[in-house]
């Protein structure tokens, strides 16, 4: 038997993880994108740093075990990033989905029953992966607007407490100022 789709796949792993590269900073405004693709030190450009590096623990899950804690391992980088840059659902996950076209472009053509059974069983470990991605990025986004609530009731407490409408916690009122 010849050579199955995720061994033809896991043969040309670097190009298509630079393709799937591309398409996941896509994201991002245009001169952010020049700045990531063009910047490999992962101390100048953590962002594209741990980009790459998420997106090839997905690559290696997608040929591989699909285990529910790798997947994690690879999305949380890349989307507690883009909670944080307040991305759209859709622009933050969509890089796993370009996953699809990518794969469609480079192996067009396939046309054995055992060919589209495999390419049916890619598309159902993207969407699987794609999933996860928006559960996690969900719950960064969470996250993320659960400290911005606790920030501002800080502050307002804050400028509640300079202009002199609350007391500080530790103070007690006096006893003669109560009788």
């Amino acid at each position: 038997m010849g050579e199955g789709l995720f061994d033809r796949i896991a043969k040309e792993r670097t190009a298509l993880l630079s393709r799937w590269f591309e398409a996941a900073v896509e994201a991002y405004a245009p001169d952010t994108v020049s700045f990531l693709k063009d910047r490999r030190d992962p101390f100048a450009n953590p962002v594209g740093s741990r980009t790459r590096d998420g997106l090839e623990t997905l690559f290696d899950q997608l040929i591989g075990e699909m285990e529910p804690q790798a997947l994690t391992r690879g999305l949380d980088p890349i989307l507690r990033i883009r909670a944080v840059q307040n991305l759209t659902p859709a622009r933050a996950v969509g890089f796993v989905f370009a996953l699809k076209r990518i794969l469609a472009e480079r192996f067009e053509g396939l046309a054995s029953a055992e060919e589209r059974r495999q390419i049916a069983e890619l598309h159902e470990r993207i969407d699987r992966m794609a999933l996860a991605a928006f559960d996690l990025y969900m719950a960064c986004r969470e996250q993320v607007m659960e400290l911005k609530a606790n920030e501002m009731r800080y502050r307002t407490f804050r400028a509640f407490q300079r202009a002199g409408l609350v007391r500080p916690e530790h103070e007690q009122p006096s006893s003669e100022a109560e009788a």
